[in-house]
């Protein structure tokens, strides 16, 4: 049963001061004021307030108090603003947390603004807010927010509804935060890594016979620096093959010394000064790198010594984010990319009305289209009356299957004599030309809201780090044209005082 919201009476904030000379910062300004009106007016505030309150009841093994329920419905509120106000700055949670600390108007769309004191969220504290709620239940809220602009436009004070006559839609890659994955730089990483774990717990009083684990360190950084050179010698490949293998040899050694002092802490991590979560996070990072690094020793081995390919799809690419895939994007500069696929769809005013990240490779653009529409016709309640795509998204099936739909088809045919004769209807020439600002809204969504590249490790992050973009990013583009109604309102007045 869904945890009834207490309606507790909201602190009392203080009126921001009036600030003259800086018209980006009235712009600013007013760009949160208007996101902080559709916060409310939308319900969307309303709706992730309930979703916290529902998640969290149920996770409780008791029944909370008045007091706790109103204390945790504030820190939904400012969980949520929180999140948008430091994607739409793009901040780190340092940086977030110090620039909160001196802005009052930052403070004031938080609702950490108060008349006595202010408390502004720690750097942890804002890493738990952004882990508020997963993005499987991030989307509905987003989705309520759609709807609303579409439905009940007049409340949010928008000038006309959501617009579904003009569609257009692409994908990207949305690169990971991971370095080149060269094959014995993968193998250096795990060295690294399983030693600098053996540190923290031979310093901890548990020790295994064992040199020390910085002669460890300090031999593979020579080993590294041996690769690097032995490229640039006549017989860099016979050189960089004998180099692997010692750096093979030494894994199996830090392998076993790894493994005895991860089962030493198993056993006796009472007699550490760490509780038990601690100890369990030392472990999870020896068991992660214990079991890919036996395949990123094969990877290493087939394609530097056996001279022989590996598939992509058998790649591995970080040894500390395994869900990251080889893009072959073939394009100027970027040929292949490392990271996720990501399907990106707004209407004629920029909203985005559908998104996907996929975990996995992605399907074909052409097997995305009807799962893109079907997507935005179950949030809007209708279908979009054309859509435009480039070549990719293009096939037979999808032109029959729009054609019987009512649908218009400015998809970019894979054909030049088709495309050719297309171009020669004014509003297929017209909508393709408005393709092109598409690849603009991602260019903004991806450097402007989600970082490039995104600081989010780990596929569910990054999921999550999405749909905290494209919710700023709508709420930003809706907040400008509301703010685009009221200076035609106040337009007329300052023309009357002007005569």
């Amino acid at each position: 049963m869904p945890r009834q919201i207490i309606p507790f009476p909201q602190e009392l904030r203080p009126r921001l001061p009036t600030i003259l000379g800086n018209v980006d910062y009235r712009m600013l300004r007013s760009r949160l004021e208007q996101i902080d009106a559709l916060l409310r007016e939308s319900g969307l505030e309303t709706d992730f307030v309930q979703l916290s309150l529902d998640r969290w009841t149920l996770a409780s093994s008791r029944e909370p108090s008045a007091k706790e329920l109103q204390a945790y419905q504030q820190r939904s509120r400012r969980a949520l603003r929180c999140n948008l106000l430091r994607t739409l700055l793009a901040e780190d949670l340092r940086g977030f947390s110090c620039q909160l600390a001196g802005n009052p108007l930052f403070q004031w769309f938080c609702q950490v603004l108060a008349m006595d004191v202010v408390r502004v969220p720690s750097k942890s504290e804002l890493q738990r807010f952004s882990q508020w709620l997963p993005a499987d239940k991030m989307r509905p809220v987003l989705d309520r927010l759609l709807h609303g602009a579409m439905a009940n436009h007049t409340r949010l004070s928008l000038t006309q509804p959501l617009d579904l006559e003009e569609y257009f839609l692409d994908s990207t890659a949305l690169k990971a935060n991971v370095q080149f994955p060269t094959d014995w730089v993968l193998l250096r990483d795990g060295i690294r890594t399983l030693m600098t774990a053996t540190l923290l717990i031979r310093r901890e009083g548990l020790r295994g016979r064992m040199e020390s684990p910085e002669e460890f360190l300090r031999r593979s950084n020579s080993l590294c620096i041996e690769m690097v050179q032995g490229a640039r010698r006549e017989d860099g490949r016979k050189a960089r093959k004998k180099t692997l293998r010692r750096i093979k040899k030494l894994v199996g050694v830090v392998n076993a010394h790894a493994k005895r002092h991860r089962d030493l802490l198993e056993e006796q991590w009472q007699k550490t000064s760490w509780t038990r979560p601690q100890a369990e996070q030392v472990l999870r990072r020896i068991d992660g790198v214990l079991a890919l690094l036996p395949k990123a020793q094969e990877q290493a081995h087939e394609r530097i010594i056996g001279q022989r390919s590996v598939p992509n799809r058998e790649k591995i690419l970080s040894l500390y984010d395994t869900d990251v895939r080889v893009l072959v994007r073939g394009k100027a500069g970027a040929e292949d990319e490392f990271g996720n696929t990501l399907l990106v769809g707004e209407n004629r005013q920029g909203i985005i009305l559908d998104f996907e990240l996929f975990r996995e490779r992605a399907p074909a653009d052409s097997q995305l289209l009807f799962r893109s529409l079907a997507k935005v016709m179950e949030v809007t309640g209708r279908a979009v009356g054309s859509v435009t795509t480039d070549r990719g998204f293009t096939s037979d099936a999808n032109s029959k299957a729009l054609a019987e739909s009512g649908t218009k088809d400015a998809t970019c045919p894979r054909r030049p004599a088709e495309l050719k004769e297309k171009m020669g209807d004014a509003e297929f020439a017209r909508l393709q030309k408005r393709r092109g600002q598409t690849e603009g809204r991602i260019g903004i969504l991806k450097h402007g809201f989600l970082g490039s590249p995104m600081r989010s490790k780990g596929f569910e992050h990054r999921q999550l780090a999405v749909v905290w973009g494209v919710l700023t990013h709508n709420l930003w583009k809706l907040a400008t044209m509301r703010r685009a109604v009221e200076v035609r309102k106040k337009r007329p007045k300052a023309k009357q005082k002007a005569a």
